[in-house]
């Protein structure tokens, strides 16, 4: 295999790997098209190994001419990222599609400290005088979106150096099945490129900056992530030419992976019957090296093949053409066990209770992972007696039920291991939906009513529920469900403004304990926040000062659903909100200054009192000026009034002690939620 000139892998790549830059050569590549490299310099940095450079360099140039013809076509043909760049670090995540023609490919690299530096400094060069602020040592949004922009353009042309060849065990020095990338498939993301909290932050200085353009100085260390996708859409971003039997005929599957200092590679292939790996070898110019480490193959509980490459290219071995291979086969092997069920899965004749019709995930994989075990893997393979019904496992051994309508269906469910042998026993089990529900919220008593109707699937069942929210619980309830609707009231205390679901198990003899979690699109509204004056111990409303400009004001707010309250104050046409607050205390000081400029010597004052859900409570207290009816000026008056709205009315002093151990009691509750 010859890399440079005869490389069996030639074909339309992307390496996602990102890298650090050494400044080195750094002005030789700053005079190259910015348009053919853009893609590359953002997610990788120039090699240290000075030796490459004149090797690349005619390479390079060639592409920039055919570039400069038509600067509306990037052309990066016979590219790939290891032509310029070493890397640090990648992982790649490539799914063959059942077509056996077309792939999903996704990569994330990322890059950190003084080598992101270099990455935005050569980055802010490449746009010199073809983009606004490109050269300015400032690295922007606009060039940022650049960027993203033509990068699925740059990569569609890049050689990926992957190829596929069905028949016999394939080494180098034969037609091999090449990889390319589809552009209108192609996905750049970028995480912290242009960091948006950096404290040398600036707008974009250049005139033809776009608006709300910004830009930071191209020495920020900030750590930065590229990633490449699936675009929205699509199906594919990767294809090659369709193996003619579509993976059940020996193949081989081959990777150039000469300067690719750190990564994981991980391909996931087809289910299909009895694939798997019968040899794995790595060449170092052509030679076996039996030192690296093999790849690690998994059967997936969906029955795919999974198969991990870590690769590790030292840059010290430079130029050195490493090439991994790997032989596939769907003969079946000489020596097979048949998978063993455990005690841990459901006994013959169980019950399994579903959700709902449709298609829905019934046991989780951490759950199924203890019910059987095989060397390579195992799946469930279940018949179904109603028409329309069927199961499978996803990737992570999730068990998954199609139903059809609210009724049930026993099935005959039989191990199967990935090279077709099955358990000794199988077992039956019944699924179907244990019962049906609705919902209503009961505004009067503030409490959800909840009905469940049974299907019949059980004779009786013990439910145990509560009305839910993503935080918070209220007080759950056991009722028993026999063969008749039930109605019960849920409480909501505990509960805040805000949608309420409905969350509890179901048990009975010979089902499988039902989890549930109810969406009905219920609300629970928001209660006004409660406002009390406390009264002096001579029935006074305000305490004043003795100037007689300005009086005190005390009391207590409490919120029934425990939300954050924001208190105000009007008077005499304008407000206050200097409240100071200690809990469920206020406390604040009222100037008259401005009333009394109007001529006012009774103040109407209300408080009001907000919670988050927008809820408002308000107070009104009338305040008498003592300095105006009593010559005394003892600093009190005995016909000061209150009055609310929202609120509880004016209170004796047994009921402001009641209020205040209720406020007390409130927020201790908020403060132990």
């Amino acid at each position: 295999m010859n890399y440079h000139m005869d490389c069996p892998f030639r074909g339309k790549c992307i390496r996602r790997h990102l890298v650090s830059i050494d400044m080195a050569g750094v002005d030789a590549r700053l005079k190259i098209s910015s348009l053919i490299l853009i893609t590359i310099m953002l997610m990788m940095s120039f090699s240290p190994l000075q030796q490459q450079e004149n090797i690349f360099e005619e390479k390079i140039v060639s592409h920039v001419d055919a570039r400069e013809d038509d600067v509306g076509q990037v052309n990066c043909s016979g590219l790939t990222f290891e032509d310029l760049f070493e890397y640090d670090f990648a992982s790649f995540d490539i799914e063959i599609l059942d077509d056996w023609a077309t792939a999903d490919y996704y990569a994330n690299s990322w890059v950190n400290g003084s080598n992101a530096a270099i990455v935005r400094d050569n980055l802010d060069g490449l746009f010199d005088g073809l983009a606004p602020g490109g050269g300015n040592d400032w690295l922007s949004t606009d060039e940022r979106d650049a960027v993203r922009a033509i990068g699925p353009d740059c990569i569609a042309d890049m050689d990926t150096r992957i190829g596929l060849k069905e028949g016999v065990a394939h080494r180098s020095g034969v037609d091999w099945n090449n990889w390319s990338f589809i552009q209108d498939g192609i996905a750049l993301d970028e995480v912290n490129l242009v960091p948006s909290d950096h404290e040398e932050k600036r707008n974009c200085q250049n005139l033809l900056a776009s608006n709300g353009c910004y830009e930071v100085p191209v020495s920020a260390t900030d750590d930065l992530e590229i990633s490449l996708f699936l675009a929205d859409g699509e199906t594919y971003n990767a294809q090659f030419n369709q193996l003619p039997n579509k993976g059940v005929s020996n193949f081989t599957f081959a990777l150039n992976v000469t300067n690719i200092t750190d990564a994981i590679f991980v391909y996931t292939f087809p289910q299909t019957q009895g694939l798997r790996v019968i040899d794995f070898s790595t060449l170092d110019d052509g030679i076996q090296n039996d030192a690296l480490e093999t790849p690690v193959v998994e059967y997936l509980p969906d029955g795919r093949l999974r198969v991990s490459i870590d690769v590790e290219y030292p840059a010290s071995n430079y130029p050195m053409i490493r090439e991994i291979y790997i032989d596939f086969t769907t003969q079946t092997p000489e020596e097979n066990d048949i998978p063993i069920w455990h005690n841990s899965a459901p006994a013959d004749g169980k019950i399994i209770p579903l959700p709902g019709d449709g298609t829905v995930i019934v046991i989780d994989g951490d759950t199924t992972e203890s019910w059987a075990s095989d060397d390579n893997g195992w799946s469930l393979d279940c018949d179904f007696v109603e028409s329309g019904w069927s199961s499978q496992m996803d990737e992570d051994g999730a068990f998954i039920i199609t139903s059809v309508g609210t009724g049930s269906s026993q099935a005959t469910c039989n191990l199967l291991d990935p090279f077709g042998a099955t358990s000794e026993l199988s077992r039956t089990w019944t699924f179907g939906q244990p019962f049906t529900s609705s919902a209503t919220m009961n505004e009067e008593t503030e409490e959800l009513e909840l009905t469940i109707i049974p299907t019949g699937l059980v004779g009786e069942m013990t439910i145990v529920v509560h009305a839910h929210q993503s935080e918070n619980m209220a007080d759950a309830k056991t009722i028993t469900v026999a063969n008749s609707e039930i109605t019960t009231s849920l409480s909501l205390n505990k509960l805040r403004p805000g949608m309420v679901m409905v969350m509890g198990t179901a048990d009975a003899t010979s089902m499988m304990t039902y989890s549930f979690m109810l969406n009905f699109g219920l609300e629970k509204a928001s209660s006004p926040p409660i406002i009390e004056l406390v009264i002096g111990l001579s029935q006074e409303n305000a305490t004043w000062d003795d100037s007689g400009l300005k009086f005190t004001l005390k009391g207590i707010v409490i919120d029934p659903d425990g939300e954050d309250v924001t208190m105000s104050l009007s008077i005499c046409g304008g407000s206050a909100t200097n409240f100071i607050r200690d809990g469920t205390n206020w406390e604040i000081d009222v100037s008259v200054v401005s009333c009394n400029s109007q001529d006012i010597f009774e103040y109407d004052v209300v408080i009001s009192a907000t919670d988050e859900s927008g809820v408002i409570g308000t107070l009104s207290v009338f305040v008498a000026d003592p300095y105006a009816e009593d010559d005394g000026g003892d600093g009190t008056i005995a016909d000061d009034k209150t009055s609310e709205e929202g609120g509880l009315p004016s209170l004796s002093m047994l009921s402001t002690l009641i209020i205040t151990l209720l406020a007390m009691a409130f927020w201790q509750r908020k403060q132990y939620s």
